[in-house]
């Protein structure tokens, strides 16, 4: 569950491509890292069951706003409760933030999730009401892969992508924020997604980092010459790590974004048979 180079000349003012303003990719991985929130239910006992998630905008097909939680299914199916609890943060004047989570229901009064799943996957979606400051956060739906975007970029085996997430509901800080990782795809092939809907990140996963999105920023290493996004984007989302045994082999599997897509289209429509 869970957890160097001599500068070239600077080219004429009409010369300068649109590339030249594109933000640094410490700047596009904070924009996840703003997004991704911690989950966790209290078991009264002490102990807590803890898993992470990440906001989504997702404009309903009128266009009127939406934000999305993303996490792992069984995330949620661990939490017995009806509540859980979200890990919002928020700045203080002088700088500083503050861990202050909130209570999310997660079922109704007759104990139905009130969650998307999707039919096949082990992915969960919802709507909920964000503080105005996460709903801006929320990361764009564009930047979800489709069923085309690895194989479009060239992505594959010994690539780098980054990971966030709770591990053992552990967070960076006291303000509560994800703790990012670094990890490379660890299998082949990758696509086509319908029969490979799932690939290996070769990172340690721990409790807490289920439902973390997997994600690619130019900050990332792969092989030269590559085509190269011009916006990071969420791979997947990581969903469990890979055991023989008793054995942790510090695989994490990774379930392809599309499948994000598509639970979410799927709030909008009935659900699947």
């Amino acid at each position: 569950m869970w957890i160097e180079l001599q500068t070239p000349p600077e080219p004429p003012p009409a010369a300068v491509s649109p590339q030249a303003h594109v933000r640094p990719a410490w700047d596009l991985t904070l924009a996840l890292i703003n997004a991704t929130v911690q989950l966790d239910q209290p078991d009264g006992q002490g102990t807590r069951t803890a898993g992470t998630g990440f906001l989504i905008s997702a404009p309903r097909p009128d266009g009127t706003p939406r934000t999305v939680l993303v996490t792992a299914a069984h995330v949620l199916n661990q939490m017995p409760d009806k509540q859980a609890r979200i890990g919002w943060r928020t700045a203080q004047p002088d700088g500083a933030w503050k861990f202050a989570p909130e209570p999310l229901a997660i079922r109704d009064f007759d104990d139905q999730p009130l969650w998307m799943r999707h039919p096949e996957r082990d992915i969960a979606v919802m709507e909920i009401q964000a503080p105005p400051e996460f709903a801006r956060a929320a990361i764009p739906l564009g930047w979800l892969a489709d069923e085309n975007t690895l194989a479009a970029y060239q992505v594959g085996p010994g690539d780098e992508l980054f990971a966030l997430g709770f591990p053992r509901g552990l967070s960076a800080n006291r303000a509560g924020f994800p703790i990012l990782r670094v990890g490379r795809v660890a299998s082949w092939p990758l696509s086509p997604v319908a029969a490979f809907p799932s690939f290996l990140l070769d990172f340690a996963v721990f409790p807490g980092n289920s439902g973390g999105p997997v994600f690619w920023t130019a900050a990332a290493r792969s092989a030269p010459g590559r085509p190269e996004p011009d916006h990071p984007f969420i791979a997947g989302v990581l969903t469990q790590e890979v055991l023989v045994g008793q054995d942790r082999l510090d695989l994490g599997v990774v379930i392809h974004a599309v499948y994000v897509r598509q639970a979410i289209a799927m709030l909008d429509a009935p659900p699947w048979p």
